[in-house]
């Protein structure tokens, strides 16, 4: 178990490992461009800024690859009540750069993306493939309750496994279901809302 409050991630690509049992963060900033929130750890990143930087030319940018193996895992990543944005070096550059929230690195990724504050960075789709039609049928992704101009979910992708869920749905992915939040996050300090906002 673990919790990171008011802590930089700074990198480009792959910047923040989350790959063992549950973890918590909150108000952090964490930037940068591909694959950027990945592994397979049980994480909620609660009132964070995600910010997309400027990559290399000719690449994209993506938030998270989700490591998830199998469909028993109670593996993923919830993004909750965070704001993403794009970063100075991407506001100022004159380059079309495609962002997205997430791609499948494993055939069960998991990620929700609820109640949070996205700027019109994010790419229409929302999503992106990984190679082909790999694990869009078996992954879920999910969104809940976001506001903002990119929040907008009508030329979302149309995977099988993409989901607009309500709100019994969404309370699956908060720090008291997901990560079992109220039974040790007290014990750090760390504030926290334990259902949805």
């Amino acid at each position: 178990m673990s919790a990171f409050y008011r802590c930089n991630f700074e990198g480009y690509q792959d910047t923040l490992l989350a790959d063992a049992k549950r973890q918590f963060y909150r108000e952090c900033d964490i930037y940068g461009t591909i694959d950027f929130i990945w592994g397979d750890a049980t994480v909620v990143l609660q009132n964070c800024n995600i910010y997309f930087r400027l990559p290399l030319e000719g690449q994209f940018n993506v938030i998270t690859a989700q490591g998830k193996t199998a469909s028993s895992s109670h593996t993923g990543i919830s993004i909750q009540n965070c704001t993403i944005l794009a970063a100075d070096d991407l506001a100022r550059s004159s380059r079309t750069v495609k962002s997205y929230f997430g791609r499948p690195w494993r055939e069960y990724a998991t990620t929700v993306v609820m109640q949070s504050l996205i700027s019109s960075v994010i790419d229409p789709a929302g999503w992106a493939p990984w190679s082909n039609d790999f694990a869009l049928s078996t992954l879920y992704y999910a969104e809940y309750d976001n506001r903002g101009p990119g929040s907008n979910t009508n030329n979302r992708v149309t995977w099988l496994g993409y989901h607009i869920i309500s709100a019994k749905e969404a309370v699956n992915f908060t720090v008291k279901h997901f990560i079992e939040g109220d039974f040790w996050l007290s014990r750090t300090g760390v504030p926290y809302y334990g259902g949805l906002m």
